[in-house]
Order: structure tokens, then sequence, then C-alpha cells
């Protein structure tokens, strides 16, 4: 699972989050930050104004969060969603020793591999690479 670090870096160079049921996400505050939600239609679920969207927690009784705005958490995608961002642009997934490489081409059309512990980070290191040269671009 990414950490929120590098969820946070993602956000930042523009991954743009339009939040579905199975996501995860994270509230970046630091008594929050280690708590994963889930979005579902049952505890969380997405409720769109034309100011933007809130997350709703629905049925929760632990604690007294009623709703917090998107803007407000950190998404945190998973592999597949990833893998999806990259596109045309993934070439291969491997497992190494250790971890895992992802190679997808780059802005300049060559391809680079991105190594991390686990395929999820792998795959985010190449997405945030990508969204960092179209920045750049």
């Amino acid at each position: 699972m990414l950490d929120l670090a590098l969820a946070q870096q993602l956000r930042a160079a523009g991954l743009r989050w339009e939040p579905t049921p199975g996501d995860r996400f994270v509230l970046p505050l630091p008594e929050m930050q280690d708590e994963v939600f889930i979005l579902s239609n049952i505890v969380a679920d997405v409720h769109r104004f034309e100011s933007g969207n809130v997350i709703g927690f629905n049925g929760t009784t632990e604690w007294a969060l009623d709703s917090v705005e998107q803007d407000d958490v950190v998404w945190l995608p998973r592999e597949e969603q990833l893998r999806e961002v990259l596109g045309a642009a993934f070439v291969r997934l491997e497992q190494l020793t250790g971890g895992y490489a992802v190679t997808a081409t780059v802005g300049d059309g060559e391809d680079r591999r991105f190594v991390d512990i686990d395929a999820e980070r792998a795959y985010a290191r190449a997405v945030l690479s990508r969204l960092e040269v179209a920045q750049s671009g």
C-alpha cells in the first residue's frame, strides 16, 4: 500500500481523483494518518455539490466525524488504478528480490525503470515521474 508521503507527492504533481466505491483515503492529520478509510455506499460515500465533493460517513458511531471535504483527504490509489493512469506508457512489471520494478515510457520517449518495495509503490513512482514531466513540459 502507498504511504501518505508518496500519495501526497502524486496529489501535488496533479493526479486527479474522482472518488468511487472501493477507493482508499486517509485524513492527513497526525492523529488520523494511520487510519485508512475505504469508500463504500454503506460506510463512507461521496456527496457531489456544486461547491465540491464531500465524503460522508454514514452510520459511524466510533467517532464524531460526519463528513470531510474531498480536498482535505489524501487518496491512496490502488495498483490497478495506477496502471490505468500509466495507460500506453506502461511497458512491464517485474518482481525483484525485495521488491518490484515498473518500466514505463517517460516524456522523452525513453523507457525507465521505477523500483520500490511493492508493485503499487513502483507504479506510483512511474506515474509521479510522468506527471512531473508533464508539469515541466
